[in-house]
């Protein structure tokens, strides 16, 4: 079964969009009033409770507040899930050692997202709209493309997002034997300047998302620092700066999104470093890093690859960059040397010496021989 997400923008009015607020704010209540008590009852009693401790208690609940009882119980349940879970990773954290980080009171401007069982709580009407249970009138969607024939949808996440709502779908689809495509290979190196550099020779130019926002940034930064705590001038001047921010994310988004259908639509095998994106995220580039978005590309790659029969090979980045690709000598660059030049007489362009050694470790080739067999492939 596969399991797939479609995410489509929301239109509230007026009322609908208060209505929308004042539910996750109910909803924010919920969960820090389920923290409070976990920590009274361990403080207390040294008992740790458990979802379905606090699942018992939710109807009795209900029927105090007055504004849970609005809203679809379904959901209330799943925030006490989101809590649940939130307890379960903080206890698996500290089996492994690392830093723990105990769970967390929410403030209800950070609380948005809450999730539904499509046809409990959520309904797609019969005018294309959605009905959520304690909201005014049908929601507007914008159906900028259809659900799959023959998808059984199971959950819906509602989230609010820099003043704008979305309906996140998740549907299953039944497996589908995909054929694997006959066509080219390539081996593809990210980098910092060159966001990828393919073994055909291509490059294409890292666009500097943030450096060309950054200007607005700081200015938006500022304002909102002058303004007072607590004041509406506060909150519209935190509202432009989200908006900045997101509208920063949706265009790399948009162009990794029209670069990896590129890549997927023209090779039949894409061969990709295995890089510890993380840890490179935590050095000295690493404005350079996040700007890039190396991960969200391969990610990209990989779910468009899986269905259109495209195998993604992952191979270790260990001297990609240090190795000709015609001879397989070591040639020692600095970051600062951009052309690789090796005895051989090859001369390349580094990024692009890096896609062909990447590409012929995934077809298990040497540089200057043939298709090895996999005895010879240990051996060496």
């Amino acid at each position: 079964m596969q399991v797939l997400s479609y995410r489509y923008r929301l239109y509230p009015n007026r009322a609908q969009n208060v209505g929308l607020e004042m539910m996750l704010g109910s909803f924010c209540d919920l969960y820090n009033a389920g923290l409070q008590q976990r920590i009274e009852a361990y403080r207390r009693q040294g008992k740790t409770l458990r979802y379905i401790d606090q699942a018992a208690e939710l109807k009795a609940v209900r029927v105090v507040d007055e504004r849970l009882a609005g809203y679809s119980f379904s959901a209330e349940q799943q925030v006490l899930r989101r809590l649940d879970k939130a307890f379960t990773a903080f206890f698996r954290r500290l089996k492994t050692k690392t830093k723990a980080g105990f769970p967390r009171f929410q403030a209800k401007n950070r609380f948005d997202s809450a999730e539904f069982r499509v046809g409990d709580g959520l309904t797609v009407r019969k005018s294309k709209r959605l009905g959520i249970t304690g909201i005014p009138g049908e929601i507007k969607v914008n159906w900028h493309r259809d659900l799959p024939i023959g998808a059984k949808i199971g959950a819906a996440v509602l989230s609010h997002s820099a003043g704008r709502w979305f309906v996140c779908f998740q549907i299953a689809l039944p497996d589908q034997e995909v054929q694997p495509r006959d066509g080219a290979a390539v081996g593809i190196d990210v980098g910092l300047s060159n966001l990828i550099a393919t073994s055909d020779g291509e490059r294409v130019e890292t666009p500097q998302w943030t450096r060309h926002a950054a200007k607005k940034q700081r200015r938006l930064q500022r304002a909102l620092a002058r303004c007072k705590r607590g004041s509406k001038r506060r909150l519209k001047a935190k509202q432009r700066l989200a908006r900045h921010s997101a509208a920063t994310a949706n265009q790399r988004q948009n162009f990794l999104h029209t670069l990896s259908r590129a890549l997927v639509d023209r090779y039949a095998v894409i061969a990709l470093e295995d890089l510890s994106v993380d840890r490179l995220a935590r050095s000295m580039l690493a404005k350079a890093v996040h700007n890039a978005a190396w991960g969200q590309l391969r990610h990209f790659i990989e779910y468009k690859a899986a269905s259109a029969g495209v195998r993604v090979d992952v191979i270790d980045p260990r001297g990609t960059s240090q190795t000709c690709p015609a001879c397989g000598a070591v040639v020692a660059k600095t970051l600062s040397d951009r052309v690789h030049r090796c005895d051989c007489g090859c001369v390349l362009d580094r990024d692009v010496a890096a896609a062909k050694v990447i590409q012929q470790r995934a077809q298990g080739t040497r540089p200057g021989h043939g298709l090895r067999t996999p005895s010879q492939r240990d051996a060496a």
